[in-house]
């Protein structure tokens, strides 16, 4: 088994466990399904929190799509959940994902920020027997773009229709399902390309390697550098990034010879705004100075630093968060700042 997928399988193992101690305030944490970088990342923080200290103890909920996490978040139904910068504006403008839910820019003032952290590289992950070779190729093909309505979903959305026009359930089959059971479609070739975002190299396309002979598709370097300010846009919002996998990256089986260009995504850590101040702050402690202790044996910990963590994206840091972050002298900018 692959090392990262051992520990995203104990750290999730950890997370569910907690502590023990009786005497622990319980603290409600929810991420997406497993698989994803962002869940790692989560679970891992929850793991590192319950081990570094005895007042909190974190639950994980890896159940559910991000944009209703940001609801039950707001509503005072849980303590911390990912969100991103474009969920997080959704919520903020009433638009989008949010567009038929009229409170939503009043619940948006109940979220802070912790930490920003790499999601990672959009993968659109296809077998490579079935002949496609770009983007272009998925005309009429079916495709799981993320759980319907979630950011991952407008996000690789917006990421194909920028590259090619195409929009789904128009010029290609939108797959409507979560995580766990677009993954299996996939194996059982009921899905024909599998959109999932991760920082390479990712645990669920290691376990795909193992067996199957896959193609990643998105431009080379020679198109990303003719293409049009349209065509890269969903790049250049902010929380995203164009991004490249390069070649070789997953091995062998994975067949493509070029580098492969595809959005990358920023996520984070929320909590509440009305969630004690002292709460957030010892939480945050926790996880830092746990997380600088593993850096060693969990290298993936390394894209997780203090100042990615704090860079503007959009929401206000919690006063908790915050407090830690200018006692460590961490520079915070401005717009990163609570009012």
């Amino acid at each position: 088994m692959k090392p990262m997928r051992q520990l995203a399988l104990a750290a999730a193992a950890l997370a569910a466990l907690g502590t023990g101690a009786g005497a622990a305030e319980k603290i409600r944490m929810a991420t997406i399904a497993p698989g994803s970088s962002a869940y790692l990342t989560m679970s891992t923080m929850a793991t590192i929190v319950n081990q570094e200290q005895d007042d909190y103890e974190i639950t994980v909920d890896a159940t559910g799509a991000a944009t209703k996490h940001m609801v039950d978040l707001a509503q005072g139904k849980l303590d911390f959940v990912m969100s991103s910068p474009t969920v997080y504006d959704a919520m903020k403008t009433g638009s989008f994902m949010y567009q038929k839910l009229s409170s939503a820019p009043e619940l948006a003032g109940n979220v802070r920020l912790v930490f920003w952290f790499p999601y990672g590289t959009y993968h659109f992950v296809t077998y490579a027997d079935d002949g496609m070779t770009s983007l272009e190729d998925i005309r009429g093909k079916k495709v799981f773009l993320g759980p319907p309505g979630g950011g991952a979903w407008n996000t690789a959305r917006q990421w194909i229709e920028a590259q090619t026009g195409m929009k789904p359930g128009e010029d290609y089959e939108n797959f409507k399902g979560s995580w766990s059971s677009a993954f299996q479609a996939f194996q059982d070739r009921q899905v024909d390309v599998y959109a999932v975002g991760g920082i390479p190299p990712f645990p669920q396309l290691e376990q795909l390697t193992a067996t199957s002979k896959l193609r990643l598709l998105g431009p080379d370097k020679a198109q990303v550098e003719a293409q049009s300010d349209d065509q890269l846009a969903p790049s250049r919002i902010p929380g995203r990034s164009l991004e490249t996998i390069p070649a070789g990256t997953y091995g062998p089986n994975v067949v493509n010879t070029d580098d492969v260009y595809s959005l990358g995504s920023v996520v984070g850590v929320a909590t509440r705004a009305d969630l004690d101040e002292d709460t957030v702050y010892a939480i945050t402690k926790a996880f830092w100075e746990g997380a600088e202790k593993m850096r060693d044996s969990a290298p993936w910990l390394k894209r997780i630093t203090l100042d990615y963590a704090v860079s503007p994206g959009g929401m206000a840091l919690h006063p908790g968060a915050a407090r830690y972050y200018e006692e460590i002298g961490v520079e915070i900018p401005e717009a990163s700042l609570a009012d």
